[in-house]
């Protein structure tokens, strides 16, 4: 197993890509403490994995406010004794819909606390007990709109960009210590939240589910919607040994549509 022995935080742990990786990360040998601010859907993915046999620690965190970060992590070390994994999963989707000149300030100020304010807040906690043990491994899940500007999504589009530069500048800070730093840039995923939102778009539309989807897949080289499943081996492989001389790397993981479609869609 690639990850035996290991301790994992994983943030946003309960649901879509969080929670596959979190099931991957556990098929893998590690132990677990994945964090989210729903306790229903975190102890629903806990319960998956101790099923398992593995261990796993549901902790209620809203990764906007740093206390809480604080005690997760705490909690994460005092509960296996060590930390070797951060996974900062965690995020607000892309719900803005507006022109930076009609949005809310709100979204703007929610995007950037949780997506990349909060990123930063996991991470500079984990390394408080990585850097003693001089290892450690964060990886920082960021998304093709940090790759290319999305219009009316400026908020989470922003905050994204600002996840790569963050692991990029961390890999830098960190690596003295021999703490690697990575991102994953997914594009459109099959998590439910996905196909909440394809259902939506296309009755908007007034086309079919079917329409939408095929939609979607014209702007990937690969003509499939990538599944949360797949995201999960890239995290599996940044955190593993196999990837032991990878830093500072954003892997983008979306089915080739930065390729087909450099400029996004609206």
């Amino acid at each position: 197993m690639k990850l035996h022995n290991k301790v994992a935080i994983i943030t946003g742990g309960g649901t879509g890509i969080g929670k596959a990786i979190s099931l991957a990360f556990a098929d893998e040998g590690a132990s677990l403490v994945i964090a989210a601010r729903n306790t229903d859907r975190l102890e629903k993915t806990a319960a998956e994995i101790k099923a398992k046999g593995k261990k796993c620690l549901a902790i209620q965190t809203d990764i906007s406010d740093e206390k809480q970060v604080e005690q997760m992590v705490e909690k994460a070390v005092k509960e296996f004794g060590k930390l070797d994994i951060l996974v900062n999963n965690a995020a607000i989707g892309t719900y803005n819909n507006a022109d930076v000149a009609d949005m809310k300030l709100d979204q703007w100020v929610i995007s950037l606390d949780v997506n990349l304010t909060g990123t930063m807040y996991c991470a500079r906690h984990a390394l408080k007990y990585m850097r003693p043990r001089k290892q450690g491994n964060i990886i920082n899940i960021a998304s093709v709109a940090g790759l290319s500007g999305v219009p009316k999504e400026s908020p989470y589009s922003v905050s994204k960009w600002g996840v790569i530069g963050f692991t990029e500048t961390l890999a830098v800070e960190a690596g003295i210590d021999n703490i690697r730093v990575n991102c994953i840039s997914p594009g459109p995923t099959r998590t439910d939240e996905f196909d909440d939102w394809v259902k939506t778009s296309a009755k908007d539309a007034g086309i079919s589910y079917d329409e939408m989807m095929k939609n979607l897949t014209d702007f990937n080289s690969i003509k499939k919607i990538a599944e949360p499943s797949e995201i999960a081996a890239c995290a599996v492989f940044l955190a593993s040994d196999d990837a032991s001389a990878i830093t500072g790397h954003n892997l983008i993981a979306n089915c080739g549509f930065h390729i087909v479609h450099p400029n996004m869609i609206q």
